[in-house]
């Protein structure tokens, strides 16, 4: 048998090649699904803020204080079209919605919405 002169060198590099764009894909998929991680973190922390104000404040300026505590520590990338309402009597609710953003916060958003809720019941100021 003859060996070809160049044998099989530089298969590695050709493989690595055709590889590549699945490796980049899965890389995309995995940071796109530490995204949403992120989100429902951020949801449910900015629900819990907005309930913590929420019960603390009177029935007339509840809702106020409630979506300002919520977006406090949102950063400008989810806060732009995050909705905070507060409601209830006795026991608060805060209810926080947040768009996860695509690849980049604060470029574009899917048209998916993930939802925090908290609840605590009201303090009573004697």
């Amino acid at each position: 048998m003859r060996r070809r002169p160049g044998g099989d060198r530089g298969q590695v590099s050709v493989e690595l090649l055709g590889m590549t764009p699945l490796i980049i894909l899965t890389l995309v998929l995995m940071w796109q699904c530490v995204l949403v991680g992120y989100t429902f973190t951020l949801a449910g922390n900015a629900a819990d803020e907005a309930v913590r104000a929420g019960t603390a404040t009177a029935p007339g300026g509840r809702q106020a204080a409630c979506e300002a505590a919520g977006l406090r520590n949102l950063s400008s990338a989810w806060r732009g079209d995050a909705t905070v309402s507060c409601g209830g009597s006795g026991y608060v609710t805060a209810d926080v919605s947040l768009k996860v953003p695509v690849l980049f916060p604060g470029v574009v958003s899917f048209p998916v919405t993930v939802h925090g809720h908290a609840g605590a019941v009201e303090e009573v100021k004697q």
